[in-house]
This record gives C-alpha cells, structure tokens and sequence, in this order.
C-alpha cells in the first residue's frame, strides 16, 4: 500500500509540529496542495518562508462547528492530521477545564464535519503516549494493548480524543488510523523539557541568565529526532492500515538526567544547574519505552538521525532561535 493524495489539511498548522510537518510534507512531494487551520500566529511567517508561500492558510478557532465544517467542505481534503490540541503537560494541571474543553471539542467537530459532510479522507489522529500513563516495569515496552490510564489533564483529553476517534471508525466508518506518538525533539516547542533545557543552556553560554532550572531527572524515556517524527507521521497516512493504532518512538533508552548531561557536554561554559519546583508535576511518568513493531511492520519506518546528531541539531536550532548562532 502505498497511498497518493493531492490535497493535505493540517489542523494546528502553525503549532511546533503542525509547522514541522507541513514542511517535511512540502519537500517529500511539491505537488500536494497543503491547507492549515490555525488559531494564533505562530509559525506562520516561518512556514511562509520555508514552502514558499505555497500554504492556504485558514484562521480558524475549531471549536466553532459550523466555520469548521463550512471550511472543510470547501477543501474537501484526501488526508488529514489532527495535530491542532493544548499540548503542555505541566500547565494542564494549572487549567484542566480549558485543555478538557479545547482538546475534546475540537476533535468532536472535526470528526463531526467529515461525517456530516460524508468526506471520506484518510485521517491521522495525532495522539500521545502520555494516554498509557504510569506503566509498571512488567508491562514494559508498551504495546497498543496497554490499558489506557491517563494521570495528567492533558491525557485525559487525549484519551477522549483517542477513545472518540475509535468510535467514529467503527461505528460511522470514516477512515482513521491513531498515532501515539512517544518523546521527540522539537525546538519550536519550549514547554518539552529538553527544547527548555537547550533553550536556557544558549541563554547561559550569553550570559542571559546564570543557572539552569529543573524538574524530575529521574523519568526514562526514548526519543526520536523531529525529522524523523514527521516522517513517520508521512508513512503512517501513505502506508498505514485505517483503523489500527500505532506506536511510534525510538529505541534509544535514556533517563531526562541523562539527555541534560548530554546537552551540557556541548556547551560552551559551564552550566550550573538547581530544581525548580514549580517544573515537579504533582504526577508523573517515570517509564515511558514503547514497543513500535507493529509501525515499523507495516511502514517500514526506520529512524535516521542518531541520538548524539538530534541532541546537537537541538542545541543549534535553540541558538538560532536567539540568533546565537
């Protein structure tokens, strides 16, 4: 199987991996029309400049159902990747009633529209392996079979999001395949603890600040670089089977300990670093390896940056931001 699609719609285009896709998307195939939906600025005038000017862009809040579905019907995509969600975990336990509201509401109209309509595009359901929560040693690595038991806001709203798109496969047939995505690298995103991490060590190599702060030190995870991400997010919607869920994250296992030493070996001066506990989430997930067989199966996804390349194309990305580098 190897799918062709002429017309692309991204929610939350403008977002950090909303904009990254829309880029990997436009250099993989030229030809594809691609349509973003977006609520706030973002990284528009970037995307703008990297595809030159070659997005529709279409300002929009999804949780007004009817602009939603007027939008839709006009673009009348072949695929589609629901990115668009609140997405800091930390912050979700500050304001869990606006994520619940934002993060389930704007994944019910979209699914809505599409049925309503009777649109029949492939549509990629980016969700979250924060959905699997605090997964014992015996369950490790987590397959699709884990037991769903969310311990954030955020993933709780991805859960419904997750659990509400199962039901519009099975019982309205829209053509869906989920993605739960496990830890990547991504610069624009400054809420991940790595991407805040290279941000403050750039910021203390230009003596912006003198210290670098923390959370938990202690969570194992695996990673993958964003180009690789946002391919597997390509080969999910060209080769993946409609109504499976997928894992999909890297091999490498390594502790947040670990990641920020790895980053501090590339400064350039010494980075002093203290906890900060207002970054201590009241709870967290400690164990986070993924079993992504199944993907790599039928895609035949294989990651390509190694770990110690995407650590440092992270710090680099970082000094840019700040026009460091």
């Amino acid at each position: 199987m190897n799918r062709n699609f002429k017309k692309c719609l991204i929610t939350g285009i403008t977002g950090s991996g909303g904009s990254y896709l829309a880029e990997h998307i436009f250099k993989k195939n030229k030809k594809i029309k691609i349509f973003g939906l977006y609520r706030s600025k973002g990284y528009k005038n970037l995307l703008n400049k990297n595809t030159n000017n070659k997005i529709s862009f279409y300002k929009l809040d999804l949780k007004n159902f009817y602009k939603l579905k007027k939008i839709v019907k006009k673009i009348n995509p072949d695929v589609v990747f629901h990115i668009a969600s609140n997405a800091n975990v930390r912050a979700s336990f500050d304001n869990p009633i606006e994520f619940t509201n934002n993060n389930n509401l704007i994944t019910a109209n979209l699914l809505e529209s599409f049925r309503q309509l009777k649109q029949d595009p492939i549509i990629i359901i980016c969700s979250t392996s924060e959905v699997y929560g605090a997964v014992a040693k015996k369950d490790i690595p987590i397959d699709e079979n884990q037991k769903i038991a969310p311990v954030n806001p955020y993933a709780v709203s991805k859960t419904f999001q997750d659990l509400l798109s199962q039901v519009y496969f099975k019982s309205f047939k829209l053509k869906i395949i989920i993605t739960r995505m496990f830890s990547y690298t991504n610069s624009r995103r400054n809420d991940l603890f790595q991407t805040a991490f290279a941000n403050q060590i750039a910021n203390i190599e230009n003596r912006k600040s003198k210290k670098l702060k923390h959370g938990n030190l202690e969570s194992i995870r695996t990673f993958v670089d964003i180009e690789d991400a946002m391919e597997a997010y390509w080969l999910v919607a060209k080769k993946g089977k409609v109504g499976e869920i997928y894992n999909i994250g890297g091999n490498k296992k390594i502790s947040v300990r670990q990641f920020l030493n790895e980053l501090i070996k590339l400064a350039k001066c010494e980075i002093r670093t203290s906890i900060d506990k207002k970054l201590l989430r009241p709870q967290d997930v400690t164990l986070q390896i993924p079993n992504a067989k199944k993907f790599i199966k039928h895609t035949g996804w294989v990651p390509k940056v190694t770990f110690k390349a995407s650590v440092q194309k992270l710090l680099n990305d970082c000094r840019r931001k700040y026009n460091y580098l």
